[in-house]
């Protein structure tokens, strides 16, 4: 059936219904294909769910929570084939990762989950402000691949990364 529209061109009633139907398809189908879609996204190219934990402050007990998470995040996913950690540190939480003044029980969660293979990161810009090399931290840390912690934060997320911050 076709109708005139105000400037004399034909509407197709059938037209409309179709393009009608493939939207409602469109609309029904579309969470359903992003519900298997959005698991790709924090998956590592291994298969890995990819995940960041960012530790900035002072408090050594939410630094020793963040790492026995971290620890038990990779327990839950199956063990360290399954999962990939970044654990980014900056800012005033820097000093907590000093060799001289460590708390033992940070630097055993520390070196226990990057047995594990969670990667350990120092903001370079923090190390610089807090005249704290590389050396002088606790092992296991490198520096940031971008100078500014944040910066690299954002990259991760933009990789897939799925953030904690404890």
């Amino acid at each position: 059936m076709t109708f005139l529209h105000e400037g004399g061109n034909p509407l197709n009633i059938q037209a409309i219904k179709k393009f009608r139907l493939v939207v409602l398809t469109l609309g029904l189908l579309a969470p359903g294909l992003l519900f298997f879609a959005l698991p790709g996204l924090v998956l590592a190219d291994s298969g890995k769910t990819k995940v960041l934990y960012h530790v900035d402050g002072k408090d050594p007990d939410v630094a020793k929570y963040a790492l026995a998470l971290i620890n038990k995040h990779i327990e839950a996913e199956g063990g360290p084939d399954k999962i990939d950690i970044v654990l980014v540190v900056h800012g005033p939480a820097l000093k907590l990762f000093e060799k001289e003044t460590v708390d033992p029980v940070l630097r055993d969660k520390l070196k226990i989950i990057i047995d594990k293979g969670a990667q350990a990161e120092m903001c370079q810009v923090s190390m610089k402000l807090f005249g704290t090399p590389l050396e002088k931290l606790v092992a296991g840390f490198k520096p940031t691949e971008h100078p500014v912690a944040v910066k690299r934060i954002a990259d991760l997320q933009k990789e897939g990364y799925l953030y904690i911050k404890p």
